[in-house]
């Protein structure tokens, strides 16, 4: 019945910002779209809704696998600053398998992105966490 993951939707106030760290993450921006009218109205549960909606691909994934960042023109979104604490109750982060993490960091860092955390070895695993677009935690995992 369920397969496989298809997409995570992460909204954010700086669109550009969010695309240049899921590039940097290996995805590529696929569709640019705006979301509006009646029917994203009654989807969303968001009245007079107006979104930019981008899908961005992971590069060689298979199978597929996608961010859709969300950047509300309405109504005013603000950002929420305890979602970055990893102890409170809900969604909590988003992994990705790297084939080396110690590369992966290191080519990261060279573009301004540093790790929220050390690595820990955990369940035969190298763990590292990322602060990402508005505050989220991205997980890598070798």
């Amino acid at each position: 019945m369920f397969r496989n993951p298809d997409h995570v939707t992460v909204v954010v106030t700086n669109l550009e910002e969010a695309v240049c760290f899921f590039e940097l993450l290996g995805f590529e921006l696929l569709i640019k779209n705006l979301l509006s009218g009646e029917k994203a109205s009654r989807y969303l549960q968001v009245d007079n809704v107006k979104a930019d909606h981008f899908t961005m691909v992971l590069k060689e994934c298979s199978p597929k696998f996608e961010i859709q960042l969300l950047h509300y023109r309405n109504p005013k979104v603000e950002s929420n600053p305890s979602i970055q604490d990893l102890s409170r109750p809900g969604y909590n982060h988003l992994c990705l398998k790297v084939d080396n993490l110690k590369d992966t960091l290191e080519y990261l860092s060279k573009h301004g992105l540093k790790p929220r955390s050390g690595i820990l070895e955990y369940q035969n695993k190298k763990l590292a966490f990322l602060l990402g677009p508005e505050n989220i935690t991205v997980e890598l995992a070798e």
